[in-house]
């Protein structure tokens, strides 16, 4: 009985800091991001698919991002930079959220 607790335990703290990860905040200074983003024309050119949600709910698997309206309950701040050169994450947005993921496995760890 105690192991199925902490297992539960477990599996819906990752699923809750999942949710957390995906949460963002676009702020108009680099110096106050976490993230310096490049919003690519081109899904072959980015390291993350993202598909903008309309509830923080829905913000559940990787590239599903909810945009918060205050800093203060987003998991990452954001900045968009105007070269991909400055960037540290490169994401393209999709039309749909089936489409949404890492191209590049290597940058997750930005979203963390």
């Amino acid at each position: 009985m105690k192991t199925k607790l902490i297992i539960a335990l477990i599996f819906s703290f990752a699923f809750v800091s999942g949710l957390q990860a995906q949460k963002v905040y676009k702020v108009d200074s680099k110096y106050d991001a976490d993230i310096k983003v490049y919003s690519a024309n081109s899904k072959y050119d980015a390291d993350l698919v993202v598909y903008e949600v309309s509830s923080q709910y829905d913000a559940d698997k990787d590239g599903l991002w909810f945009f918060c309206s205050s800093k203060y309950d987003a998991k990452k701040k954001i900045y968009f930079v105007d070269s991909k050169y400055d960037a540290d994450l490169i994401i393209y947005f999709a039309d749909s959220k089936y489409d949404a993921g890492w191209r590049d496995n290597s940058k997750m760890h930005l979203l963390k």
